[in-house]
C-alpha cells in the first residue's frame, strides 16, 4: 500500500526569472564545504540549465578549491555579499549548504532579497522554523527547494517502482538501514553535541531515511525511537532506531548508525505477496568523492548487476531466495533539472518545505521519544 506521493507536491516556483529558456539559471552556492563541494557544486555544473554563477567560502583553501574546480566563479567571503546593493540581479537562485545552525537565517535573508532558494537538509531545526520559511516564500512568490537527493538513489527509485507496481503486494513493514563503520568520531559540527549545531545522525542521515518512508508510505501517526551516543568522546547521536507507524497501516523500522559492525541490508520490504531485499549504498556518493562527475547523455548512477536486490518469498536471498531486480539508474542530476523546470514555470517544485516540514515533525518526535522512553503521537 502506497502512500500520497510527495514529489512534486506544494506551490511551484515562480512562472518565470527573466531569463531565456535558452541561457542557464545563475546560482550562489552558500558553503563549500562537503555539501558544497561534493554534491551542489558539481551537480550544477553539470546541469545545461545552470550554471554555478558564485560561491560563498571565508575559507582560503576552500575558496581556492573552488576557483580550480570551477574556472571563472565568482568567490565571496559572506552570503550578504551575494545579496546586498544589487548583487541579487547577477542571480537567479541561491543553494544554502552551509553548517545546519545556519539554514533558517541565511534562507531567510535570500528570501527577502528576492531570491529563490534551494537548502540543503535539514531545512531547519525544527518543523516550525519550516513552516515559517515556506509561508516566506509563498509570501514571496518565491521557490523554497530542498535538498533531498536520496530520493534519487538507484535502490530507493527501484523499491518505489515496485511498490507502484504492486510487486509485493500490500506492504506491511519498511525496513530501511543506513548504516556505517566509524568507531572513532571524525569531530566536526556534524558530531557536535551542541542543541545549536543540530548534528547527530537522527537529523543527518535520518533526515533522508524519514523523507523516503513518508515519500513510499505517506503520513506518520506515532514515532517511536532509541537514540545512544556510544563511541568514546562523541558528544551526538551515534546510534538511532526509529519505529514509525503510517495512517495507513505501514510500520516502517528505520536505522541510523557509526557503530555498525556488520552492515544490514540497505532495504527490506515485506509485503502480502512478497519481500524486497537489497544490500549496498547507491554508487553515485561514492563516484562524486571521487571527482566522477555526471555528463549529459553519459552512463551515470549504475551498479555491477550483482548488487541487484532480490524480490521474491519464502527463502533468504543470502541463500538463493527470490529473483534478482537489477536497479534503476540513481539520478542525483535530476534534482536540479527539476528546480530548474520549476524556476523557468514548466514544472513542479521536487521537495517543498512543507514536505521538510513533515519529515521535522517525525524527527522532532524521535528525539522526544528517546529523551523520555515513549511513544509520540503526531
Amino acid at each position: 500500500m502506497t502512500g500520497t506521493d510527495m514529489t512534486g507536491a506544494g506551490p511551484p516556483g515562480p512562472a518565470t526569472t527573466g531569463t531565456s529558456p535558452r541561457t542557464p539559471l545563475r546560482v550562489g552556492l552558500v558553503g563549500y564545504g562537503l555539501a558544497g563541494s561534493v554534491f551542489h557544486a558539481p551537480l550544477i555544473a553539470a546541469s545545461e540549465d545552470l550554471t554555478l554563477a558564485a560561491v560563498t567560502t571565508g575559507n582560503p583553501e576552500r575558496a581556492a578549491e573552488a576557483r580550480a574546480a570551477h574556472p571563472g566563479v565568482r568567490v565571496v567571503a559572506t552570503p550578504e555579499e551575494l545579496w546586498e546593493d544589487g548583487a541579487a540581479d547577477a542571480l537567479d537562485l541561491i543553494v544554502v549548504a552551509s553548517p545546519n545552525k545556519t539554514h533558517v537565517e541565511i534562507a531567510t535573508a535570500a528570501l527577502e532579497a528576492g531570491l529563490p532558494v534551494v537548502v540543503d537538509k535539514p531545512l531547519a531545526g525544527t518543523a516550525v522554523e519550516a513552516r515559517a520559511l515556506a509561508a516566506l516564500a509563498e509570501e514571496r512568490g518565491l521557490l523554497l527547494s530542498v535538498f533531498q537527493n536520496r530520493r534519487w538513489d538507484n535502490d530507493f527509485l527501484t523499491l518505489r517502482r515496485l511498490v507502484d507496481e504492486g510487486a509485493l503486494g500490500e506492504v506491511q513493514r519498511f525496513e530501511s538501514r543506513f548504516e556505517r563503520w566509524r568507531p572513532l568520531p571524525k569531530g566536526g559540527w556534524r558530531e557536535s553535541g551542541a542543541p545549536a549545531e543540530i548534528g547527530g545522525l537522527l537529523y543527518d542521515l535520518g533526515s533522508h531515511v524519514v523523507d523516503q518512508a513518508l515519500v513510499l508510505f505517506g503520513p506518520v501517526v506515532s514515532v517511536y525511537a532509541e537514540s545512544d551516543v556510544r563511541r568514546p568522546g562523541a558528544e551526538a547521536d551515534d546510534d538511532t532506531f526509529l519505529a514509525l507507524t503510517h495512517a495507513n497501516g505501514v510500520r516502517s523500522h528505520l536505522y541510523v548508525s557509526a557503530t555498525t559492525a556488520q552492515l544490514g541490508p540497505r532495504f527490506r520490504v515485506l509485503g502480502q505477496r512478497a519481500g524486497f531485499v537489497k544490500y549496498g549504498l547507491d554508487p553515485q556518493e561514492a563516484a562524486l568523492r571521487e571527482g566522477l562527475r555526471p555528463v549529459p547523455g553519459a552512463v551515470w548512477g549504475v551498479e555491477p548487476k550483482e548488487l541487484s536486490g532480490r524480490l521474491g518469498s519464502g527463502e533468504s536471498p543470502l541463500t538463493g531466495g527470490g529473483t534478482p531486480v537489477e536497479s534503476l539508474p540513481g539520478d542525483y542530476p535530476a534534482y536540479y533539472a527539476a528546480v530548474a523546470a520549476a524556476l523557468r514555470g514548466t514544472g513542479e517544485n521536487p521537495v517543498t518545505a512543507h514536505e521538510a516540514a513533515a519529515a521535522l515533525d517525525v524527527l522532532e518526535a524521535a528525539k522526544r521519544s528517546a529523551r523520555e522512553g515513549i511513544t509520540v503521537a503526531l
